[in-house]
């Protein structure tokens, strides 16, 4: 994949750049602010962009600002915002952005190196990539208004919106692929999500639905 790459700190740019480059991914640009960031992307339109939320000049949430412009301007762009930080608010308006090719994930929470490539996939390829933690602080903000659903059909959804698959729900929920099935038509319904729709399509936005939900 081609990689543009936004982090303030030299070090952790750096080495991403390292990361990416031994897993066969070309970096096309490495900055260090958000403008710089958003100049990067609609210039190179490459197939993934990563950045950091807190940037100069205020450290704040340059980050996720500039991934919201690059989305209103280029309304397909892949973007993993990859921090030590959730802001929820900025958050919020990112997934509202669109259904498609968006992850937000915690840097401390990133364990195995392998998962942290499957997500850069995932989202690349138009999925989605939410670290639980980020899913629970959008959900606690907006009170987990979606009361249709049960607790188990929450759960599903939480693992779906983390961008993992059917199977992948099945384990680590320890149940059978065709529970997980069946939960997942039941969630479809509940949201209003036609079953004539792409099932990938309807994945992914039942999950924006869930956590745009007021």
């Amino acid at each position: 994949m081609r990689i543009v790459v936004a982090d303030d700190s030299v070090l952790l740019r750096e080495g991403l750049q390292l990361l990416l480059a031994e897993a066969g991914h070309e970096v096309v640009a490495a900055v260090g602010d958000g403008p710089s960031y958003v100049d990067a992307m609609l210039a190179h339109r490459p197939d993934l962009g990563i950045v950091d939320v807190r940037m100069p000049p205020s450290h704040t949430d340059e980050g996720l600002r500039a991934a919201v412009a690059v989305r209103r301007a280029w309304a397909e762009a892949p973007v993993l915002v990859l921090s030590q930080y959730v802001v929820a608010s900025y958050a919020d308006e990112l997934l509202a952005t669109g259904a498609t090719g968006v992850g937000y994930l915690l840097k401390d929470r990133v364990s195995e190196v392998g998962e942290f490539l499957a997500s850069l996939d995932t989202v690349a390829g138009g999925g989605t990539a939410l670290d639980p933690l980020v899913v629970r602080q959008l959900l606690e903000r907006r009170g987990d208004p979606v009361h249709a659903l049960t607790p188990r059909e929450r759960e599903v959804l939480t693992l779906m919106a983390e961008g993992r698959s059917n199977v992948a729900v099945a384990e680590a929920m320890t149940v059978t692929l065709g529970a997980v099935e069946k939960h997942t038509q039941r969630i479809f319904a509940k949201l209003g999500l036609p079953p004539d729709d792409d099932q990938s399509h309807r994945r992914v936005l039942a999950v924006l639905r869930f956590l745009r939900a007021e």
